[in-house]
């Protein structure tokens, strides 16, 4: 959720910059990937079970470039510190931006905490058994933390995905319903972000993100890997995932799907321009997932015109560095856009 686009007038003030920024989000592939995934869109929805309401069905999801003819590019960033907690009090020198290579100036610089749509995939699959109290105190630190606005998508991961709880329910309502469910079968985790990135698309706010709590990789899903980064890369959903990876400590004992779960949960959250956070000790997900919550409610956005506009319909990378302070750190951002055509 990095790269966003406005018309070709100056902004005139933060609210309608901040309009601007919640309309509008140019996708993240260098090309339009239906080429690579002709039969994303034909392709049978996953079977998706529901708590709230009943029998959801969805229509399929078609990855495709948002292109908008506009001239203003809007770059949400946000900093940690070696110890992943947020960085809110940058000024807007510290910040270099450049696109494909070439320094741009930035003419809008913010940071805002703005209401978000969050949908909330939780691994309930039966290797959940014994870490399933620590997802359940994850979930509840971050509602602490989060804008007291923000609405939620509940999305529970097992044989299927299972729509739980949806933007209507009160916080209570949705951890009463959680307390109540137990964790069995496999784990159809990319089946469970297509329908969380389905329900996004008509939620109440236009700036979206999705958190992902799981302790592997993917056993049952009909969309594959490739799919969902593809949708991912052109959503403007910010995806986060907490990685639980302190089981079995003899790598020649775990599933294919323990071994490459921290390698697919990061492939998912950094075409996004999120990250996966790892918890090797499962007594830190209550903790990791307060950081992330925080961290949804300290972006900055940076603003610029492009040096040499080109529509041209191609991906166009952009890049995001910090001045070097007394104490290491890291920015994260979606990495490019693809321009809108003539």
């Amino acid at each position: 959720m990095n790269m966003l686009n406005v018309g070709p007038r100056k902004p005139s003030g933060f609210g309608w910059i901040a309009a601007i920024l919640l309309l509008h989000v140019l996708p993240a592939l260098a090309q339009d990937s239906s080429a690579d995934n002709p039969h994303i869109a034909p392709r049978q929805n996953p079977k998706v079970s529901s708590y709230v309401p009943p029998g959801v069905t969805l229509p399929p999801l078609t990855p495709r470039p948002m292109r908008v003819d506009v001239n203003l590019v809007l770059v949400p960033v946000t900093v940690v510190d070696s110890l992943n907690r947020p960085v809110i009090d940058l000024p807007q020198q510290n910040f270099s931006l450049f696109e494909s290579g070439k320094p741009q100036k930035i003419q809008y610089f913010s940071r805002e905490d703005a209401p978000i749509s969050v949908a909330l995939i939780l691994d309930f699959s039966g290797s959940m058994n014994n870490k399933i109290e620590y997802e359940l105190q994850a979930v509840d630190e971050f509602f602490q933390n989060a804008n007291p606005d923000d609405d939620y998508y509940v999305i529970t991961v097992s044989n299927h995905p299972a729509l739980v709880a949806d933007a209507s329910q009160s916080l209570n309502t949705i951890q009463a319903h959680l307390a109540t469910l137990a964790p069995h079968g496999m784990t159809a985790l990319y089946d469970s972000i297509y329908l969380g990135v389905n329900k996004l698309r008509a939620a109440k706010y236009k700036r979206r993100a999705m958190v992902i709590i799981s302790d592997g990789g993917d056993n049952r899903s009909r969309y594959t890997l490739k799919e969902i980064k593809s949708v991912l890369a052109e959503s403007d959903v910010l995806t986060y995932a907490i990685g639980i990876f302190d089981d079995v400590p003899i790598p020649l004992f775990k599933s294919i799907e323990e071994r490459m779960g921290r390698k697919w949960l990061d492939d998912v959250t950094r075409v996004s321009g999120g990250r996966d956070i790892a918890a090797d000790d499962r007594r830190k997900i209550p903790q990791i997932s307060a950081l992330i919550s925080r961290e949804l409610r300290s972006q900055y956005v940076l603003g610029y015109f492009p040096t040499d506009p080109n529509y041209d319909g191609k991906w166009h990378k952009i890049t995001v560095k910090i001045a070097e302070t007394a104490s290491p750190m890291h920015v994260h951002f979606k990495e490019g856009y693809v321009a809108p055509g003539r």
